[in-house]
């Protein structure tokens, strides 16, 4: 029989291997299949990309806990990828951490991002965050590391400081909660190059940087290359809104055609703005359901 490593050792093995580490974020369905077709190792649900897609709402705390494990959940069961969630600040103090971690655990997922904003919280690029305190923050990530019955569940502990405080605190921060368990360290919206290779050097644990490419407002994280922050120590890199991004201008530009067609009154077909349906059924995995049907359906075993 074999043996299949749990999420949590296989991202393990993702992070203790040569390289950045390459994280596309993820929001449905479409997003984490194309991701695992494309060939990428891992993906990060994101917060944010839920909470837009299925609620309809910005990122300020509006999604809860059990809708985030519930949509993370089904992610994590339909690809073969190590996924990681956004556990935002944990959804109350440090004993809801524990639960927190214990429900994402059991849904499936590689790893948990516990932030220390304030309840609710904003999107990383977002004004107005405030932050807790770092005795607090340690509290939370200490409740999260005893939570995990695998212990190869990562623990990511993001800070929020950085904006709130300035960067030396956001260090020490980082390092407290490495110190209180984390495996994986994340200080948002650093402002520049120099910020990231500080922070990468003076943390005891990986560090993870988000690009945010279509953040057009400043300041903001400048978009740099995998290879240039893999240069400046980082070792994993996060795309968390370049897809549902990109998705949402493909469909503007889908029903800009449509609004032409219509007001034109002709039909417009634009296979370039398409997948094909045949595409779209093997991304769902039609295929793996036809060969289920195929040796489970009555009749045909025989």
């Amino acid at each position: 029989m074999t043996i299949v490593a749990s999420p949590g050792r296989r991202l393990r093995d993702l992070l203790a291997a040569p390289g950045i580490l390459v994280t596309p974020g993820v929001f449905d369905g479409f997003s984490v299949r194309l991701v695992e077709q494309m060939g990428f190792r891992t993906a990060g649900i994101s917060g944010a990309g839920l909470s837009e897609a299925t609620l309809g709402w910005a990122d300020v705390g509006i999604m809860g806990y059990a809708e985030n494990v519930a949509a993370s959940a089904a992610l994590a069961a339909c690809t073969s990828l190590p996924l990681s969630a956004d556990g935002d600040t944990g959804y109350g103090n440090a004993m809801n951490v524990y639960f927190t971690v214990r429900g994402f655990e059991r849904a499936g997922l590689a790893c948990l991002m516990i932030e220390d904003q304030v309840w609710p919280k904003r999107c990383g690029h977002m004004p107005g965050k405030q932050v807790i305190s770092a005795e607090e923050g340690v509290e939370k990530i200490r409740a999260a590391a005893e939570a995990r019955r695998d212990p190869d569940f990562v623990i990511k502990a993001r800070t929020d400081a950085t904006a709130v405080h300035g960067l030396a605190e956001a260090i020490r921060r980082l390092n407290l909660y490495a110190e209180a368990g984390a495996d994986m360290l994340f200080a948002d919206a650093l402002l520049s190059a120099e910020d990231i290779g500080t922070v990468a050097r003076n943390v005891g644990k990986p560090l993870a940087v988000n690009m945010g490419f279509g953040i057009r407002q400043r300041p903001t994280t400048p978009l740099l290359s995998a290879r240039q922050l893999e240069d400046l120590g980082a070792k994993v890199v996060s795309y968390p809104r370049l897809l549902s991004a990109a998705a949402i201008q493909g469909m503007k530009n889908a029903l800009t055609v449509l609004d032409q067609s219509l007001t034109e009154g002709r039909v417009i077909d634009r296979p370039d703005l398409l997948v094909s349906f045949d595409e779209l059924n093997n991304l769902m995995g039609l295929p793996r359901i036809k060969e289920i049907e195929q040796r489970f359906t009555a009749g045909r075993r025989a």
